[in-house]
């Protein structure tokens, strides 16, 4: 049962309640019903709802998409838990503290608009705006909702597809037995194609199925299977969960990538997931379908989520709309022991959530050094950059991992990838028609000192940045773009050409360009911040063509 819609709130701990807030919408927000984008640290929301009649003897639990920072957690006037991390989700059981009536949820949400130690992305620690740096999305910014179990029930299903048809299932079970199955059924077009039932006598349930003759999913047919989850107590159904799986295996090799064993050439954008209405929180599900869609029709396969961890919504699409994501954390600024402990706790929530999704491709922990500012003189930093690198693919051997996006690489990485904003084509082709066998300078290094280059596929995850506004189309304050602005279509699409011409020629396995949207005062999008393409979509479809 959804939770989303009105709620009461307040600023600064007064409790008075005397405003009312939509949720999931930061206060910040149009959306929200409030939009007041000034400081804010500390925020209280609450929430009288009635459980249905049906629950009753269920188990309830209450569940948060994201709260950004920390939050604290009353139910019907007992504290129930803390949670720290806003950009991951959490649970907690209320079973104990239901009421057979009215039940009222009270949360008390921190957010140190200032504090640049906290995995914060594009979050700007100043009251306004400018550069590469937004409003903040403060508070509760994804769906919240209870749901009733068993009480035993699954807590998570990770599941792993193998290249000839073998699915490996690992189930979290809370409440375990010995008189409990864990049950799977895999489908397509309503027919069973797999089943298999162990015992769920411990937490960590494993299972194998096979699929024979498996359909493999990709941009072009992303064949999904749909899986029933069940813990069964003989014939009893103690809790069931549907979901969906898609086969598709991802490698680097020989300069390239293979997705299915085929190589494939990465057409991402750069997506930094703002809108203008609601900043982090996707307005509707119609809003995700339409960005996606746009950005295949420019002959994009994929979107690089940029300093977010983006709504599960999306990956959703992703998986079902046939779209390639590379998967970001939202990074903080300075380094410190806390800065480590936060983001790798929130990093492993992060993977674990988007673990099942196909479209996923691509992780990628840290942005241009962002975090770990001095990697060329603190070994703590390097030592920090390399675990994650590692700790990533202790997590996850079916994605490639990038150790740093965009430059001060070690010798861990599965893509080289690098930012570099020529204005020109030629700009490009000076700069790397001898990669990989010279490579140049990109931001303060490409290699942190010491390290040499691996031999991983060349990847130009960042470039562009050509701004343009469409004529009466109304431009923002402090207006910029990364290579310059252009006074018309013409003059953009043809710098934007002449880079794509320069690129089909260097040896890259792929390219970001920067960006899907303008995002504020940054207006170097092909679409305008409300989702107007600026230029023709074939036009930018047709530079796509170019690169195989």
């Amino acid at each position: 049962m959804s939770l989303n819609g009105s709620w009461e709130f307040e600023f600064d701990g007064t409790q008075k309640f005397s405003r009312t807030i939509t949720v999931p919408y930061a206060f910040e927000t149009k959306l929200s019903g409030i939009g007041d984008t000034s400081f804010h640290p500390e925020m209280w929301y609450r929430k009288t709802f009635t459980v249905p009649q049906g629950w009753r003897g269920k188990r309830v639990l209450l569940h948060f998409g994201a709260v950004n920072y920390r939050a604290r957690v009353w139910f019907n006037g007992q504290a129930i838990g803390e949670h720290e991390g806003g950009n991951v989700p959490f649970t907690f059981d209320v079973t104990p503290v239901l009421a057979a009536g009215a039940n009222t949820v009270l949360l008390r949400v921190e957010f140190p608009p200032t504090d640049r130690y906290i995995p914060r992305g594009k979050q700007f620690w100043e009251p306004k705006s400018k550069s590469i740096f937004y409003t903040r999305t403060s508070g509760i910014w994804q769906p919240v909702w209870i749901e009733a179990t068993g009480q035993s029930y699954l807590d998570h299903v990770r599941i792993t597809p193998g290249t000839g048809g073998d699915v490996r299932l690992a189930a979290g079970v809370v409440n375990p037995a010995k008189d409990l199955t864990f049950r799977a059924v895999i489908s397509q077009n309503g027919n069973a194609v797999a089943t298999a039932e162990v015992p769920a006598a411990t937490e960590h349930t494993r299972a194998l199925l096979g699929v024979a003759n498996p359909q493999l999913w990709s941009p072009a047919r992303p064949r999904l299977y749909d899986v029933t989850l069940e813990l069964r107590r003989g014939e009893e159904v103690v809790d069931r969960v549907k979901s969906y799986f898609g086969f598709r295996t991802v490698e680097a090799k020989n300069g390239r990538v293979y997705l299915n064993g085929e190589p494939i050439y990465l057409k991402f954008v750069l997506d930094q997931g703002y809108w203008p209405e609601s900043n982090l929180t996707p307005p509707s599900d119609d809003a995700i379908q339409y960005d996606i869609r746009v950005t295949k029709e420019m002959g994009f396969n994929g979107a690089r989520k940029h300093q977010k961890v983006e709504d599960p919504r999306f990956l959703y699409w992703a998986d079902k709309m046939g779209f390639l994501v590379s998967g970001e954390m939202a990074n903080a600024y300075e380094y410190d022991e806390t800065y480590a402990k936060r983001i790798l706790a929130e990093w492993n929530a992060a993977v674990e959530r988007d673990y099942n999704h196909p479209s996923v491709i691509i992780w990628n922990l840290i942005n241009e050094s962002w975090g770990v500012p001095d990697l060329a003189h603190d070994a703590r930093q390097v030592a920090h950059l390399r675990s994650t690198y590692l700790v990533t693919k202790s997590l996850d051997q079916t994605r490639l991992v990038i150790d740093n996006e965009g430059w001060q690489h070690t010798e861990m990485t599965d893509l080289f990838a690098v930012h570099d904003y020529s204005r020109t084509g030629d700009g490009l082709t000076s700069r790397w028609k001898d990669a990989p066998n010279a490579m140049p300078e990109v931001g303060p290094s490409t290699l942190i000192g010491g390290f040499k280059y691996n031999g991983s596929p060349l990847y130009l995850s960042e470039f562009g940045g050509i701004a343009f506004i469409p004529p009466g189309h109304e431009v923002p304050a402090e207006s910029w773009g990364y290579s310059g602005v252009e006074k018309s279509e013409e003059t953009a699409l043809a710098r934007m050409r002449g880079q794509w011409e320069a690129i089909a020629k260097l040896p890259f396995a792929g390219i970001c360009y920067t960006q899907i949207t303008d995002v504020e005062q940054e207006i170097n999008g092909l679409m305008t911040y409300d989702r107007k393409p600026k230029y023709d979509v074939k036009k930018i479809k047709a530079m796509n063509d170019l690169l195989k």
